[in-house]
């Protein structure tokens, strides 16, 4: 499902000789066209910009739509030869110049200082609030939802119907279902951990996602869902999460899923539907988790997992072989 992103602003015009020129990539060879936007392989419609940094990616570059494909030498041969090839030595540092640049405002996370008052609007007269709300610009907060003490929810968030947030929760560039409840101390729509490493100053990799919350949820408290980079972070519908969960930007959770306390998410995982985690677990990026796993409390996640597994250990193994190895 395709959702509107009302968050960031895009630059109105960009060409492709402007990308060429951030990229330092002469542009003899090249025709002057407008570029919509920059996106993911499975994203990417036929104007759009889109990267291609690891073999393992191959499948997705296969099916993508964008005419427009940035990459490096070393994988310039996997990419068709139907496709305009933009190589640069380091393609995730280019990525984020390009991202900040359709989006030059993608970079900052400052606090929200464009407050509505509570009490003089009439657009939540069927809300209840706690003390010490703040409210950024236009943000839509559905009936019979009740929103805690010292809680701030910046502009453009969606809040469904028969919502519960909880006192001292944040959320910022998230839409939300109905029937969820967010309990105290959550943070969510916070810019993601990513960045490119350098010896003199790190370099900062804008996130332009959202986070996006189905319905019957519910978010534990102290939880932190950061936004997603250029994609979104998921959670889907009735997935239960506990105290002190950590899910990194991109993260997508399927339906139903049940979460127990500090388990933490790396970027990018996906993990399917009906999905049972232990507390404490830990899932690496970039995975894929099956539907119907069930991982053991404690357990470290480094591979894929396939549908209708049960996982315990470090490495996370088949639970059978795990009691059998430790008797």
């Amino acid at each position: 499902m395709k959702y509107s992103n009302p968050f960031f602003k895009k630059r109105k015009k960009v060409f492709l000789f402007d990308i060429l020129k951030i990229l330092n990539i002469n542009s003899k060879n090249y025709k002057n066209i407008k570029i919509d936007d920059i996106k993911p392989l499975d994203q990417a419609n036929k104007n759009d910009v889109t990267f291609f940094h690891a073999s393992k990616y191959k499948n997705l570059l296969k099916r993508t739509k964008s005419n427009f494909v940035l990459s490096n030498e070393k994988l310039s041969n996997i990419i068709p030869n139907s496709k305009t090839k933009l190589i640069v030595n380091n393609v995730l540092l280019s990525v984020a110049r390009l991202t900040e640049f359709f989006y030059p405002d993608s970079i900052d996370d400052y606090f929200e200082n464009k407050i509505i008052d509570t009490k003089k609007t009439i657009n939540y007269k069927k809300v209840k609030f706690g003390k010490n709300v703040l409210l950024g610009k236009n943000v839509q907060i559905g009936n019979n939802s009740f929103i805690g003490h010292n809680t701030i929810i910046e502009s453009n968030v969606k809040i469904g119907k028969n919502c519960f947030v909880g006192s001292n929760v944040i959320i910022k560039k998230t839409l939300m279902g109905n029937n969820v409840s967010v309990l105290d101390g959550a943070i969510i729509g916070k810019k993601g951990f990513g960045f490119l490493p350098n010896k003199e100053k790190n370099i900062r990799y804008p996130h332009i996602g959202m986070v996006i919350i189905g319905n019957n949820v519910e978010v534990g408290c102290n939880n932190t869902i950061d936004r997603g980079s250029l994609s979104n972070t998921i959670i889907g519908d009735n997935c239960y999460l506990d105290n002190q969960i950590h899910i990194a930007h991109n993260v997508k959770i399927g339906k139903n899923c049940i979460i127990a306390a500090q388990v933490g998410f790396a970027g990018s995982s996906i993990i399917g539907d009906n999905v049972m985690i232990g507390g404490q677990a830990g899932i690496s990026g970039h995975l894929n988790i099956g539907n119907n796993v069930q991982i053991a409390g404690g357990s470290g996640v480094i591979k894929d997992i396939p549908a209708n597994s049960k996982v315990m250990g470090y490495p996370a193994k088949d639970i059978r072989k795990f009691i059998l190895e430790n008797k």
